[in-house]
């Protein structure tokens, strides 16, 4: 199997842990208030104490196998997008590996919160609320309450797959336009509703650059 394949399954491996992420925000946490700015702490920290398991595997999907994933797509972009233009792709291979280490921290962040939690829940709910809301406050300013360094990564990958002819101009298109929505969430006001554009954005446009390197015959290494 030539990299840019393995770099087309970490593009589908990313989607799927979106989808995942979707489906288990919208089933199990949305209740909580994530994805909002009223998260309710004392809620959380009680579904901790009685099912740690639940924000366990959410983080990890999430973020750790989120994180690896891109790692790996990240790289294969980079080989793509560098023969055209070698400084340029240089600089997405930057941005896309300050994207997966703020990821993979925020993972790291987010479980190191919940296990704790869960510890000193059996003893003192109250702590254990204020200990969480504490550290889930960083791990939101890492990678969950904005999108700049993902919607940096995608635009710039998009365009100059573009320019350079190295992506199809639909995966390009759909690349900048959810790298935009990313960069929007910069703006408090419009926060929560660009990162929903951005989350299914970057769902379908890791699909459509996870099938375009799996069945491109462009580059085999």
């Amino acid at each position: 199997m030539t990299f840019q394949r393995m770099g087309g399954i970490a593009g589908l491996v990313c989607a799927a842990t979106y989808i995942f992420g979707f489906i288990v925000l919208v089933t199990t946490l949305a209740p909580l208030g994530f994805g909002t700015n009223t998260i309710d702490a004392g809620a959380v920290v009680d579904l901790i104490r009685t099912q740690p398991g639940v924000l366990i595997l959410f983080n990890t999907v999430i973020y750790i196998v989120n994180a690896l994933a891109l790692a790996v797509l990240v790289t294969a972009l980079h080989v793509r997008l560098k023969p055209g233009a070698p400084s340029a792709a240089r600089l997405t291979l930057v941005l896309g590996t300050i994207w997966c280490t703020l990821v993979l921290g925020a993972g790291m962040i987010a479980n190191v919160a919940t296990e704790r939690a869960a510890q000193l829940a059996a003893t003192d709910f109250d702590q254990a609320v204020a200990f969480w809301r504490m550290l889930h406050e960083v791990e939101h300013g890492l990678g969950g309450g904005n999108e700049i360094a993902g919607g940096a990564w995608i635009a710039s990958v998009s365009v100059l797959g573009m320019v350079g002819r190295n992506l199809a101009k639909i995966t390009g298109a759909l690349g900048a336009l959810t790298g935009v929505a990313g960069l929007v969430t910069l703006v408090a006001a419009l926060g929560e509703t660009a990162g929903a554009v951005f989350g299914l954005g970057a769902i379908a446009w890791f699909i459509a650059v996870g099938i375009e390197l799996i069945v491109s015959r462009g580059d085999n290494r």
